[in-house]
């Protein structure tokens, strides 16, 4: 909201997620042709002339994993200032949450991620299944009751679809539209999940490329209506941007509607973040598996090995839980470190 407003969010959305759908499209037609759980950096192997291919699988690899774990990472912190959010809500933002409070909460939120992810495939498909249709209707129904039930005093659309806003202390106006970029592509990244479980899906040539094609399309669609409701649904938009509950979201709901209906609302955008993050454990998990399993990374006769009962990585799992949590400890410090968390992610996943 501060990197270009509504014209650069509403606007920027269709414009990365058609660019997105691109890459997307060709990375299947790849995995149609090799599914397999190491996927990118197995398709770089195979696409380069022979004398490249560790070189290209090896670059590919490490920076997949970095961003992965930063994906991970990234989700989960980004759910405990949620957390922390409606919290704040329920105790009439009497609570501000410190730093040490968010680490906490992100804790708790990792570990319910390490132990849905060791127990075995069955519960991960079901919970899989849930997640599905969770991450799906919960944004429309939240963004429809909004269109709906927005109070008087709301943005128009002329607001909603050209107003510009810079709150950055850039006065390059391309430079800030380029920032507010950031937001789309981090949002539509890690659709190349479905590239890693190919090895523990049916017709996987054919489910893993309709995998990713099918989550950017989804995502695309739901999620620019998700923000075209938001910002519609503004009333003060520097009060919004600068709001005491942590997030201009939850301010947006609490203008709207009563306090009761705001914490139900956001407790449906909490369970489909968790079903987001629970995913990225279990991609950034197999992404480990399959670069251990050609001994790209230290210590790998841990990491590739498949608990003989449970059928899962397990090793994988809790590193991946281990190292997105090591990533948030820095917020101690520096409340920037999201900022970098996400960043990383862009940039490398």
């Amino acid at each position: 909201m501060v990197t270009g407003g509504p014209v650069v969010m509403v606007w920027a959305w269709i414009f990365v997620a058609i660019l997105t759908l691109c890459v997307t499209l060709s990375m299947a037609e790849i995995c149609s042709s090799y599914p397999t759980s190491g996927g990118l950096y197995y398709w770089s192997g195979i696409l380069v002339p022979k004398k490249y291919k560790p070189l290209a699988s090896w670059f590919t690899g490490w920076f997949n994993l970095i961003g992965q774990f930063a994906v991970t990472a990234a989700i989960d912190f980004g759910l405990a200032l949620l957390v922390a959010s409606v919290i704040s809500v329920g105790l009439n933002l009497q609570w501000s949450p410190r730093p040490f409070h968010i680490v906490l909460i992100n804790l708790g939120i990792v570990i319910t991620h390490g132990l849905c992810n060791s127990m075995g495939p069955r519960l991960l498909s079901w919970l899989t299944n849930v997640s599905v249709w969770w991450q799906l209707l919960a944004p429309i129904i939240v963004s429809l009751a909004l269109l709906i039930g927005m109070k008087p005093g709301h943005q128009t659309a002329s607001f909603v679809f050209t107003k510009f806003e810079n709150y950055t202390n850039w006065s390059n106006t391309g430079y800030v539209v380029l920032i507010g970029l950031l937001q789309a592509q981090y949002c539509l990244s890690g659709y190349d999940a479905a590239a890693h479980m190919t090895e523990e899906t049916k017709k996987a040539d054919v489910a893993g490329s309709w995998g990713m094609i099918g989550a950017v399309v989804v995502s695309a669609v739901s999620g620019w209506l998700f923000l075209v409701a938001f910002f519609f649904g503004i009333h003060d938009y520097e009060a919004t941007v600068n709001s005491v509950t942590g997030f201009p979201m939850t301010q947006i709901l609490l203008d709207n509607f009563s306090k009761e209906l705001t914490i139900f609302f956001m407790c449906l955008i909490l369970v489909a973040c968790w079903f987001c993050g629970l995913a990225s454990v279990t991609a950034n998990s197999r992404m480990i598996y399959a670069f251990s399993r050609d001994h790209a990374m230290p210590g790998s006769r841990w990491w590739h090995k498949v608990h003989p009962r449970l059928s899962t990585p397990l090793y994988a799992v809790w590193l991946s839980c281990f190292i997105a949590f090591i990533l948030c400890l820095p917020y101690l410090g520096n409340s920037t470190a999201y900022s970098a968390i996400t960043s990383v992610t862009i940039a490398f996943a």
